[in-house]
């Protein structure tokens, strides 16, 4: 079902926050590599600044959660509807998770670098912004 809504509004690339939320994540090689948990906002930013995908288990048990930088992601347009993480298994496998029971503080910025880093991102707060006038 969220699959038919993303693909509502995939042109713009503005979407609700509950259509991301469940849906299932692949890589580049179409190999399943979890689902989207929740999304961590940075609200004085205004930004999302993770996505938490849940990797590992089996059917539910045992999952770790991780945070991924958002702009890890990527949205395919129709037909194939789905969000892709180019990263490979291996990389997630060594990421830095965390039970979904036990979150770390998400707000934390040496944190947030550590995540950042282990997929290959600059820290959006760390980015240049140009000002408007």
């Amino acid at each position: 079902m969220a699959e038919a809504r993303l693909a509502t509004y995939s042109s713009r690339h503005v979407v609700p926050a509950k259509t991301i939320i469940g849906s299932d994540v692949v890589n580049a090689n179409w190999e399943s590599l979890g689902k989207i948990e929740d999304l961590v906002l940075d609200a004085s930013a205004g930004r999302i600044a993770y996505a938490v995908l849940s990797f590992g288990g089996f059917l539910g048990m045992g999952d770790k959660y991780f945070a991924i930088p958002w702009n890890a992601f990527k949205f395919n347009l129709p037909p194939e509807s789905r969000i892709v993480l180019n990263v490979d298994k291996k990389l997630l496998e060594t990421a830095p998770g965390f039970d979904k029971n036990n979150w770390p503080d998400v707000a934390n910025s040496d944190w947030g670098q550590s995540i950042y880093k282990h997929y290959g991102y600059t820290p959006y707060w760390e980015e240049v912004s140009v000002s408007r006038p």
